[in-house]
């Protein structure tokens, strides 16, 4: 395994909770470029921080690792609990990075301390100004009409040496088997090396999960509504708030009626699941 995919200090704490889970394997073995987790409420979130998750995809692009990341967080845990297709694409996931301060929190607080937040707006950012001049090859897929070529134009201006090889927004609702089929097909002639999914949990995740072997040596990151803050139609919370853990209170009072229940409802729901969660086993 190369120094970008090294373990962070928590492995040893991540891999004894984790005793016989089909999620850890050796570093040799069939998904040997899976990461350390620690499971909250089910669901296997990496032991991973920002500089980590960046040179980790780096180093599975320029491999051709075909890979799968989630980006988790509150909201994806919970509707994990009553969707098997959405937890099958947990389990599939080489990296499942904390977005939100919560999973950070408790990953912490289950001394998994190489933990930091991965949010996905962050994350594609950070990827595409490290990517400059490496040759590395980013697809688009998801979106509003328009928002993916506006995301392009965006970093185009922003990350000069960054390249986006082709964009796809992909029909809303149901697409038919011959539709996916050429949508797919598109993808593989562009040959990326990172192809980034802007849909929503848990259509983005269960779509990466069904799709990765028809697309191999490609990396596929679901982050959701990041498309629509990179491209401008949605204003992310302002620095000071993100640094406080106070972005979903932006979001919330930014789309009210979509999103009250999402804050209001499931997130106090998911706190009381953990307290009644049973403490990890540390033998």
């Amino acid at each position: 395994m190369s120094d970008a995919a090294a373990m962070p200090m928590s492995e040893p704490y991540a891999l004894r909770i984790n005793r016989n889970d089909p999620h850890l394997v050796a570093s040799d073995g069939r998904a040997g470029h899976r990461l350390p987790a620690t499971r909250i409420l089910g669901v296997p979130v990496s032991v991973i921080d920002m500089p980590m998750a960046v040179r980790t995809i780096i180093d599975w692009a320029l491999t051709r690792r075909t890979s799968m990341i989630c980006v988790r967080d509150v909201h994806g845990i919970m509707c994990a609990q009553e969707q098997p297709d959405l937890r099958a694409a947990h389990e599939r996931a080489s990296m499942i990075t904390p977005d939100g301060a919560p999973l950070t929190i408790i990953s912490r607080l289950l001394r998994a301390h190489g933990t930091g937040r991965v949010p996905g707006p962050t994350l594609m950012e950070e990827m595409f100004a490290a990517t400059q001049g490496t040759g590395i090859r980013h697809y688009l897929y998801g979106g509003k009409e328009g928002v993916a070529e506006q995301v392009a134009a965006n970093f185009a201006r922003k990350y000069p040496g960054s390249e986006v090889c082709g964009l796809e927004c992909p029909p809303f609702g149901t697409v038919s088997p011959e539709r996916d089929a050429g949508l797919t097909d598109a993808i593989r002639r562009a040959e990326p090396h990172i192809v980034w999914v802007g849909m929503s949990t848990p259509k983005q995740d269960i779509w990466m999960n069904d799709h990765l072997d028809r697309l191999p040596g490609m990396v596929l990151i679901g982050v959701g509504a990041a498309f629509d803050f990179h491209s401008g139609a949605v204003k992310r919370a302002p620095k000071l708030m993100q640094a406080l853990a106070l972005e979903w209170l932006h979001r919330l009072m930014s789309e009210p009626r979509r999103l009250w229940r999402r804050y209001l409802v499931i997130a106090p729901a998911f706190l009381w699941k953990m307290v009644r969660q049973p403490e990890p086993r540390n033998s």
